[in-house]
């Protein structure tokens, strides 16, 4: 029977049912014809069929099963992978064999170069029981039992960091060294890693906070009393008596009193030594003990400061002289973002944008000094720690009217920063009068560049591509541009091409105000007044201060290398501080940017309040 169906191509399709054999007696059927084919003998034409020629020939081909291929080819390919393969491993074998002569990486900038020496300064200005690898050797453990003989009850207060060439310790301008510090961590951790400097800037912060949580009772949640300052300096009215003024001794071998002031009413101090422990509490977040101490240290003295007000230098003829406080407003401010970063309290973030603490603050008015940020005044700082609040996380109401003000005010003081602007003189080779021609600018312009450097960064990470002053439009490059040269001044681009960095460059100041510096370490003590041979020569110093940022030029561009002219060339802490910050935003990659997420970590998420509905309509 046949069944026909449709080929597919169009011819019939047959299936022959008879033929239904299986396939094992189909084979064997096979077999048999093929026994049958060769029991008869075959010719010669059939045998060269089925064997081919007698001399048998290599055959031009090789069959590879999915491919014929010509054997020539065949062999040709196979030996060059062969010897491909022997020669690659050949080559190799030299590479890892032969010593390697490294490509150098790109030099360093000079940022980079000069941030190594501005750190160091901090190593030769400790005081107390240095730690073993300090790094400065004419340096040695110095005024160990500092509080000691005090009838304070802070009885250990050794440690810290003399304030310049002195062995004074104010914790005023100490404070806000260790704040300013502490911020460049919190947004440039990734360029002091760059640099191989994060534990050494992180060392130089942990120093300045412990000795600070000895100087008020830290673990207390109320305190009454602070220790403000160890050693005094006032040589007025023809004050003879020992002191760190009158005398010019290498702190090693100090033998006078050495008295302790406290304060009970020091609203600045107090708000300026919270603000210094909440940021560094941030920058050692990680170690979470530590870090916990200093946010419980900060809360207890911003509470402090807020419940006994009072300048701290108004109580302090000392403090008046050296390191004179104007308010208390723009530490509130400033304490009170600091304390809102480190804590994620909202009731922080209420004080520091009240309207009437920011107008006492002089927020809203101008002034021969708006925007110029100093130990004595941390407004313009303050704004610009508040305008990344709002550019990053706009908090809304009931913020956003404050945020938007110190946003605004930000934007001007960047303005009046800018050669074009006529706020602030420049001297003829470039440098900014931010103290209108006063002496020691250098100290004001550092902070200068490390806030236009840092809010530059800061709109660049907003995707914004700069700002307005008035009607014109300015890049972030000039913003930079601007902090750039302003740093270059500092480091040797000048009129009298002097570097004002201490070892940076060829020609720095030799003469440097600054007692350790000056005194040969010789084993010979030289006692109070011994000290002023040294003080009086016109010889270089005999110990190089590394990375000391002198006072700086006055507003002719001149400067004189004179050890008795403070106002030329003593350095201080803050002016460091505030030298290491702008350089380090200035260093390596401008692509590395800020850290965004740091100074965020403790802040909840943002939900802002809804505005009050409006009154009901009455006709």
């Amino acid at each position: 029977m046949s069944m026909y169906g449709r080929d597919p191509w169009g011819g019939p399709l047959e299936i022959n049912t008879a033929d239904s054999a299986t396939d094992d007696d189909r084979s064997r059927n096979l077999q048999d014809l093929d026994r049958a084919a060769l029991s008869r003998p075959l010719d010669e034409t059939q045998q060269s069929w089925l064997l081919g020629p007698g001399e048998q020939k290599k055959k031009k081909y090789v069959d590879l099963g999915c491919i014929i291929v010509s054997r020539k080819i065949f062999v040709w390919t196979v030996g060059t992978l062969l010897v491909s393969g022997f020669l690659a491993g050949l080559i190799t074998l030299i590479v890892k064999t032969v010593p390697r002569h490294h490509h150098p990486h790109p030099p360093p900038d000079n940022y980079t170069l000069a941030l190594h020496k501005a750190l160091m300064f901090f190593n030769a200005q400790r005081s107390g029981k240095l730690p073993k690898h300090n790094n400065v050797s004419w340096r040695g453990n110095s005024c160990t039992r500092d509080g000691e003989r005090s009838s304070a009850i802070f009885k250990d207060l050794s440690g810290g960091y003399y304030d310049a060439g002195d062995a004074i310790k104010f914790n005023f301008p100490a404070s806000f060294a260790m704040t300013m510090l502490s911020w460049s961590v919190i947004e440039y951790s990734a360029k002091y890693e760059a640099a191989g400097e994060l534990n050494h800037v992180k060392d130089i912060i942990k120093w300045g906070s412990d000795y600070l949580l000895k100087t008020f009772n830290h673990t207390a949640d109320s305190i009454n009393t602070i220790a403000m300052q160890v050693g005094v300096g006032d040589t007025s009215g023809g004050n003879t008596s020992p002191n760190d003024h009158y005398c010019w001794m290498r702190p090693e071998d100090i033998d006078y009193e050495r008295p302790v002031q406290t304060c009970s009413s020091c609203s600045d101090l107090g708000a300026e030594m919270a603000a210094a422990l909440a940021a560094a509490s941030i920058v050692f977040k990680d170690n979470k003990a530590y870090s916990q101490k200093l946010v419980h240290g900060a809360k207890t003295l911003f509470k402090f400061s807020r419940e006994q007000r009072g300048r701290y230098s108004a109580g302090s003829a000392e403090a008046s002289i050296f390191y004179n406080s104007t308010s208390y407003w723009d530490e509130f401010v400033w304490g009170g973002a600091w304390l809102y970063y480190a804590t994620g309290n909202s009731s922080y973030l209420q004080l520091a944008t009240t309207p009437g603490i920011a107008k006492h603050a002089g927020a809203f008015w101008g002034g021969p000094d708006y925007g110029v940020l100093s130990w004595d005044n941390k407004l313009a700082g303050a704004q610009v720690l508040l305008s990344r609040l709002r550019l990053f996380l706009s908090p809304g109401y009931p913020y956003e009217e404050i945020l938007r003000t110190f946003h605004n005010q930000t934007s001007i003081v960047m303005c009046s920063y800018l050669p074009f602007f006529t706020k602030f003189n420049h001297t003829r080779g470039g440098l900014i009068q931010l103290n209108h021609g006063r002496p020691q600018p250098l100290q004001y312009v550092v902070n200068a560049a490390f806030l236009a450097t840092l809010y530059s960064d800061y709109l660049e990470a907003a995707d914004t591509p700069g700002w307005y002053c008035g009607p014109n439009f300015y890049s972030t490059e000039v913003l930079r541009d601007f902090a750039k040269k302003q740093i270059d001044y500092i480091l040797g681009k000048n009129p009298r091409k002097m570097s004002y960095v201490v070892g940076f460059g060829n020609h720095y100041p030799k003469h440097v105000h600054h007692r350790g510096a000056s005194i040969p370490k010789n084993k010979i003590k030289y006692n109070c007044k011994g000290g002023w041979k040294w003080r009086d020569t016109n010889k270089p110093n005999p110990n190089t201060i590394v990375g000391a940022m002198v006072a700086g030029p006055d507003k002719h561009d001149g400067f004189h290398d004179v050890r008795m002219n403070y106002n030329y060339t003593e350095p201080t802490l803050a002016g460091n501080a505030g030298l290491v910050a702008a350089l380090v935003a200035l260093s390596g990659e401008k692509t590395t940017g800020i850290d965004k997420n740091t100074i965020f970590s403790a802040v909840p998420p943002m939900f802002p309040t809804p505005p009050p509905p409006p009154a009901p309509w009455k006709p």
